[in-house]
């Protein structure tokens, strides 16, 4: 990548919004830890110091060296902003009260770059339990609201700013125009980062990246994957080789309709029937992490003894994207722990492959924007994450033919509701869970004693929070009818209304 915007994390749940709003302004940027700043800032025009859990008080707390960025803009949010001041000699004390909410900008000085455009009264989004008590001499301020005077200052002669507020949140109303204030005028990053720039780049570098070698890679009818392929198809065209994997745990008529789709983009795709191999492996298996590696270990095995009919091979693709790789700051000090969300996880060391993730620069929603770009199938392009174990775990407890089919049946009745009452794109993701408990009910006169199902439904961004979605109650209703009306072995439905955190959007 050529120019971008450096941000710091400190550990702040708000800092991947930081990134996804720079980059809608067509600017790139990259995370990195607070303690793990690249030597090389050379294509680096400007650093964000994100928010954090952490008091600049506390021993221990987040701390970087301020001379090491020398001339680049730098604006400190929240935390960030507190740390400047601290730094460079202002003074930060416990608030008399937590500061948390919308709050107004009461005064503010619309000379400066960073607030030019942007009106008093402006809504702010505050979230701090420390506050501002001083600034050097050698500073100004810039913003104060009616309980925070120091709000946002700048250093006199350097480009260096502090803000109190989040601007990433929409809660803060005109934040995006700061941002945009600070990296388009202050730091000059050129809006060049497109869809259109990075799958032209992307296709160019893979060319070269991968010359004449052959690709090996596995689909799951899922976003990511699908991009990913079409973007190494157009680079190297038939030395791509796919696989669609059916392991037993897939939607109704997923597997068919996957490979249905697959067709119309020319993809070099093989489907491999192995859903009695994962059955065999789930026998008896109770707990979510046994069934979660029984999983992903027959899925290696079928993959690479799949991989092992193509002669040589030398890269494995995959569709990890940027919020798989980041490193999250821990709160409980410097460490950091990487994530690992890929669903082939083990398979380039097993395999002895190199890795080739055309999309591990991207976020989701942007992973969405290059598809299409590329002209990917619009459905494809909408359709909601679905798990790597699949309805493994949306079964709880055992897994068996009968539980899948019948849950089969249950998300089909309440995945195809949403489609026709067009409510299918106005959640994240949604998908029905069946419980290890059954109920008493009544059908005709007969007493019943059969499965309780639950659904689920939230709305997220990316999945790293959610809140439930509150669907209709007639929709909700309808649907509760029409799964005990039709699936047999169901007598009750219920509705999960809890968000994330606390609950996670799976089961297990």
């Amino acid at each position: 990548m050529a120019e971008q915007i450096l941000i710091l994390d400190f550990g702040s749940q708000y800092t991947q919004l930081i990134a996804r709003r720079v980059r809608e302004l067509n600017v790139y940027c990259e995370i990195h830890p607070f303690n793990k700043i690249p030597t090389n800032l050379r294509d680096i025009k400007g650093i964000i110091l994100s928010g954090s859990p952490c008091s600049v008080r506390d021993q221990g707390s987040p701390d970087v060296d301020l001379s090491s960025f020398g001339v680049l803009p730098v604006l400190g949010v929240c935390y960030g902003a507190q740390w400047i001041a601290q730094k460079s000699g202002g003074e930060v004390l416990p608030s008399q009260m937590r500061e948390y909410g919308r709050a107004k900008l009461a005064t503010l000085n619309s000379q400066n770059a960073l607030f030019r455009g942007i009106e008093v009264d402006s809504q702010v989004w505050m979230s701090h339990a420390d506050t501002i008590a001083s600034i050097p001499d050698t500073f100004e301020l810039l913003a104060s609201t009616s309980s925070v005077k120091v709000a946002a200052f700048k250093q006199k002669g350097k480009d260096l700013y502090g803000i109190q507020f989040h601007p990433e949140v929409t809660h803060t109303t005109e934040g995006k125009k700061l941002l945009y204030n600070f990296v388009v005028d202050i730091c000059k990053c050129l809006q060049g980062w497109t869809p259109n720039q990075f799958v032209e780049t992307t296709i160019t570098d893979l060319k070269i990246k991968l010359d004449n070698d052959k690709v090996v890679m596995a689909l799951s009818g899922g976003v990511d994957s699908t991009v990913a392929a079409n973007l190494i198809h157009k680079a190297i065209g038939k030395n791509l080789y796919c696989i669609f994997v059916d392991n037993g745990l897939l939607r109704k008529n997923e597997f068919e309709q996957v490979l249905e789709s697959y067709k119309g983009m020319c993809l070099n795709i093989k489907g491999v029937d192995a859903k009695e191999k994962f059955y065999e492996a789930l026998k008896g298996l109770t707990d979510p992490e046994a069934k979660r590696k029984a999983i992903g270990k027959s899925f290696i095995e079928v993959f690479d003894e799949e991989s092992h009919k193509i002669a040589d091979v030398k890269w494995l693709g995959q569709g990890t994207i940027y919020p798989d790789i980041i490193e999250s700051v821990s709160v409980k000090g410097p460490s950091v722990t990487i994530k690992s969300h890929h669903n082939v996880g083990g398979l380039p060391e097993k395999m002895k492959l190199k890795v080739v993730e055309p999309l591990n620069t991207l976020f989701k929603d942007e992973v969405r924007l290059v598809g299409k770009t590329l002209g990917i199938d619009p459905t494809i392009l909408g359709r909601h994450p679905f798990p790597g174990p699949g309805l493994g775990i949306r079964i709880l407890g055992d897994i068996t033919v009968d539980k899948v089919k019948l849950l089969q049946e249950v998300d089909h009745v309440f995945i195809d509701s949403l489609r026709k009452q067009n409510l299918y794109d106005t959640v994240w993701q949604a998908g029905a869970m069946l419980l290890p408990v059954q109920s008493v009910g009544v059908m005709g006169d007969e007493r019943t004693y059969e499965k309780v199902v639950a659904l689920r439904a939230v709305i997220s961004v990316d999945g790293m929070t959610a809140d439930w979605s509150h669907l209709p109650y007639e929709f909700l209703s309808e649907v509760s009818s029409a799964i005990i009306n039709t699936v047999k072995g169901v007598n009750r439905v219920v509705y999960d209304i809890s968000s994330k955190p606390p609950a996670t959007i799976e089961w297990e």
